[in-house]
């Protein structure tokens, strides 16, 4: 942790130098809110985001805020280590190519639907695809948004490791389907924050 920030209500932990001026408003205003349990936590890559940082976590007591996970609902990273231990300029450059070829990145996604094999199955933890009306009807387009990565800061990296293997790390985008499944639980909340006056 870089350093602790107080507020009126709950401190901000910020695991990074510096943090963009924006990012720096939202995470001061969550952490006025009343509902914030212990602390606002700021991670590394935190940049602004729609009303909390994204990269910013918190929990809170007895309330959901959609906005806190925000349209990253679905970003993932990996990592994965390979058997290699060395990779040659060309060999790399290979690599480099074969990704730039097949994986879409910022807007761009794939002109065919992908396996619906590899998607998630909501139905193995009792949830039906037909509750979830983003889900169901984004369903399509998030085929043809599978293996892809996204934009701002999503990244696949080649890395040697310490311990002395070739390791490819990714960080996914949640794509158009975690946007609109963001603003869709978003425009629920403030309906029924204005139901309750």
């Amino acid at each position: 942790m870089q350093q602790i920030i107080s507020t009126e209500n709950k401190p901000i932990k910020l695991w990074l130098k510096d943090i963009d001026s924006g990012a720096m408003e939202q995470a001061k205003n969550i952490a006025n809110l009343p509902f914030v349990h212990s602390h606002i936590a700021i991670m590394p890559d935190a940049h602004q985001g729609y009303g909390m940082p994204i990269g910013g976590v918190m929990a809170t007591d007895g309330v959901v805020v959609p906005n806190a996970v925000g349209v990253d609902i679905g970003c993932g990273m990996c990592a994965q280590r390979t058997s290699l231990s060395s990779l040659e300029n060309r060999q790399l450059k290979g690599i480099m190519d074969l990704i730039r070829k097949n994986v879409p990145v910022g807007f761009k996604h794939h002109k065919k639907p992908q396996d619906s094999r590899l998607m998630p199955k909501p139905e193995k933890q009792g949830v039906r695809v037909a509750d979830l009306p983003i889900v169901s009807s984004e369903y399509h387009n998030a085929l043809t948004q599978l293996g892809t990565l996204g934009g701002g800061n999503h990244f696949i990296e080649i890395q040697k490791g310490s311990d002395g293997f070739i390791w490819i790390m990714i960080h996914s985008g949640s794509r158009n389907l975690g946007y609109r499944v963001a603003n869709f639980y978003n425009k629920l909340a403030i309906a029924r924050a204005e139901s309750f006056g």
